[in-house]
């Protein structure tokens, strides 16, 4: 009788020490990343294999699914992949990573994408709709930057009542406010291009279907609370991971507090600051990715661009439409700049 007691104070034990163990990993956002999700020729090591708690350690790692075959794993958790798998004509991997840790089971769903992403510094802000005909962040801008072989396409966004999130660049579409709305009522919204409001999800779907365009995605400050922007945030994240678009989404915000989740929740993730008001040896000092200002600021605070670059941050500049002022950013070098003139600029970069 004394053992049956004992064993079942032994097995109950055990339950709360993986319902604890449940409850630290849901409450941290704990989960399995990756320090890059590509590969090209040459390259083998893919990357390693992390964790976003620096006090939760992995103690075995078992790469499964569909293409597992084409990885193994080196020292420290290094991801490789094997050379006849290096393709030119694939355009991807799919890869699922279970973890053992100390905190308990994790498992990650991943892409890894051939790195074919155009390399040519334009970004069609907001996708390339003003001499295409199309309505600015409607999927058919994302395909007109993507077909127009932009290095990436800028979108906006924000979050229904019911906590979907949408892309529109303000905070109301035809006065009726985003925030205070639900997602059923969106839903059937029309832009001027007759689309549908589009959803981030739609928006991470078509982008997907690709690998030759970068999806630069603005998280937009709430205009209700700074808490339901810390939360939209959480939610895109987890909304790019279900997705498997980490290779795909750069983020921006002019919120350094949203940059900062944004980190929290992915140290790896490349994250840069859009409002102008932050050194780049503050931007570096937090981990960020790089500073996207506008093209004023950087014109009047010049030496910033050489500090950047000296520091590893990427430089973008937005929105330059006028053809010398690219040009005046282009002799400087910067890596991307944002415009609502694409075709002007892919011509400058070509020549």
């Amino acid at each position: 009788m004394i053992s049956e007691i004992l064993k079942r104070s032994f097995l109950s034990l055990i339950g709360l020490i993986y319902l604890a163990m449940g409850a630290f990993a849901q409450e941290n956002n704990l989960s399995i990343l990756l320090t890059d999700y590509t590969f090209s020729a040459g390259k083998s090591e893919i990357a390693l294999i992390k964790l976003n708690h620096p006090e939760v350690t992995i103690k075995k790692i078992i790469l499964k699914g569909e293409d597992a075959k084409a990885f193994q794993l080196a020292k420290n958790n290094q991801l490789i992949l094997l050379k006849k798998y290096n393709n030119s004509e694939v355009k991807w991997y799919n890869l699922v990573i279970e973890a053992e840790t100390s905190a308990g089971k994790l498992t990650g769903d991943f892409r890894i994408v051939n790195d074919q992403f155009i390399k040519n510094k334009v970004i069609a802000h907001r996708g390339a709709w003003k001499n295409t005909g199309v309505t600015e962040n409607s999927i058919a801008s994302l395909k007109h930057a993507i077909n127009l072989g932009c290095m990436g396409s800028e979108f906006d966004v924000h979050m229904s009542s019911d906590s979907v999130p949408f892309i529109h660049h303000d905070p109301n579409l035809n006065s009726v406010f985003i925030e205070k709305t639900s997602a059923a009522e969106l839903s059937q919204m029309k832009l001027s291009n007759g689309e549908n409001l589009p959803t981030l999800v739609e928006y991470l779907q078509e982008g997907t279907s690709q690998n030759k365009t970068k999806l630069i995605l603005e998280i937009k400050s709430s205009i209700i609370s700074k808490e339901r922007g810390i939360a939209l945030t959480r939610i895109v994240a987890d909304l790019v991971k279900k997705h498997k678009a980490q290779a795909w989404v750069e983020y921006i915000s002019f919120d350094y507090d949203i940059c900062k989740e944004l980190l929290r929740l992915d140290p790896y993730a490349k994250v840069a600051y859009l409002n102008g008001d932050k050194s780049p040896e503050e931007l570096a000092s937090d981990k960020m990715y790089g500073l996207d200002y506008n093209f004023k600021t950087l014109q009047k605070k010049e030496e910033w661009i050489k500090e950047a670059q000296h520091k590893n941050l990427s430089v973008n500049v937005w929105t330059v439409n006028d053809g010398q002022v690219m040009d005046w950013f282009l002799e400087r070098n910067v890596d991307f700049i944002t415009t609502n003139e694409p075709e002007l600029l892919l011509e400058k970069v070509k020549k």
